[in-house]
């Protein structure tokens, strides 16, 4: 069954459900991607940093050849990374992403976060003591770059990801094109009200990463919550005859938000497509959403710059 879509506010559909590829190993990415367009899924959510743009390519190639989809029936998504934030690096930075993945275009081009790094050949510049090299590039006139690629027909539209509602705003005023796309984190412990709001009223689309809470994250610490085992979420998934994750998928579509699991399991693959036979009722909602506690799986505490989007109160 394939996925229900949202609509753009470029005129173009992005289905509701995607295969996410962070942390998704070398040998193991090429695998998943044919897996998911087998099972239905159109919508691939990729970035530079994930480092395995190539065998998501190799994927997306296998698939085509063998005549399985064509290339107009995928929403390919990729991300502009820290390091590329000056405006020159912008395009050259788009280039070995469409040349990684093999493709002409990308259906969607997200700057990854509004944060920039200094570009020194290393994708997390540090200095002697461990901190992160940031610059002072003002991610207006990175996405003004951006804007260039949509006139261009290398990318047919542009968003954003990890920006606040300030952020989301300055663009909205400063800036020609209207993201189509937000990509931030999103599930019951962190449902971003106010985020969803702002950005629903200007037509401009979320997607919901780490939508599971997250469980494999590289820094997951023994305190942490762990979501997926939240009692209320677990009634829930049993009161259906569902999983967790697909009550946690099924939240976020249910607020007309794009998710995107990650999985390189093919049956887990399979489970988190299918999520359109059910529905949370009322009470579910409720219940999942009175979980909120503003809690980030994926806060990136360590980064400090004046465009760190996640600290409260924000201003610039």
């Amino acid at each position: 069954m394939s996925a229900t879509t949202l609509k753009l506010n470029t005129g173009a559909t992005m289905p509701l459900i995607g295969l996410g590829t962070w942390k998704s190993k070398p040998g193991e990415v090429q695998a998943a991607v044919e897996c998911a367009i087998d099972v239905g899924y159109r919508h691939i959510d990729c970035a530079f940093i994930y480092l395995n743009e190539q065998e998501v390519g190799a994927g997306i190639e296998a698939k085509i050849k063998e005549n399985k989809v064509k290339r107009e029936d995928l929403f390919i998504v990729s991300k502009l990374w820290c390091t590329d934030h000056e405006p020159k690096d912008v395009r050259p930075a788009l280039m070995k992403s469409l040349s990684n993945l093999k493709l002409d275009y990308l259906d969607i081009y997200l700057m990854h976060s509004p944060i920039g790094f200094v570009n020194n050949g290393n994708l997390m510049p540090r200095d002697e003591e461990g901190n992160y090299i940031c610059n002072d590039v003002d991610y207006v006139d990175t996405y003004k770059a951006m804007e260039k690629l949509v006139d261009e027909g290398l990318v047919k539209s542009i968003g954003v990801s990890n920006f606040n509602e300030y952020q989301i705003n300055r663009i909205l005023k400063e800036c020609k094109v209207v993201p189509a796309n937000n990509q931030v984190e999103l599930h019951p412990y962190l449902v971003q009200k106010d985020l969803v709001d702002v950005c629903q009223k200007n037509e401009i689309t979320l997607t919901a990463y780490s939508p599971l809470g997250s469980p494999d994250r590289p820094w997951d610490t023994s305190k942490d919550p762990v979501l997926m085992k939240d009692p209320s979420v677990v009634n829930i998934a049993e009161k259906h005859g569902k999983s967790p994750a697909q009550v946690l998928i099924r939240f976020n579509i249910q607020r007309g938000i794009n998710v995107i699991p990650k999985s390189v399991t093919p049956s887990r693959i399979k489970s988190n497509f299918e999520v359109m036979t059910f529905e949370l009722d009322q009470a579910d909602m409720k219940t999942l959403l009175s979980l909120g506690r503003n809690f980030r799986f994926c806060g990136a505490q360590e980064v400090k710059h004046k465009y760190y989007s996640f600290r409260e109160n924000y201003s610039e």
